[in-house]
């Protein structure tokens, strides 16, 4: 994985366009790795239920006016984000 965007394709949570002329709107690329994705789904439903802080995002997004799917599809990016940045670490500590 030579970039967080490679990963998040692979993933399956690569944002690609989704908007009509009155909106902007993304989705989620239904490509990808559809076990990896279902992994993701399981973490960011887990913290959901219980990381204080996954919670207020949730909320504050909300009040934002997105829907829980839009808000579920960011925090897949955000968790991958942080994988990736793990795994980044880890090469650099074995290399």
């Amino acid at each position: 994985m030579h970039s967080e965007g490679s990963l998040a394709k692979l993933g399956g949570v690569a944002p690609l366009e989704a908007s009509s002329r009155r909106t902007d709107k993304h989705r989620l690329n239904r490509g990808g790795d559809r076990q990896a994705n279902r992994a993701l789904h399981v973490v960011a439903v887990v913290r959901l239920r219980y990381c204080p802080r996954t919670r207020a995002y949730l909320q504050r997004r909300t009040e934002q006016g997105l829907a829980k799917r839009d808000i579920l599809r960011c925090l897949k990016r955000y968790i991958l984000r942080e994988a990736h940045a793990a795994i980044i670490k880890d090469l650099a500590l074995t290399a």
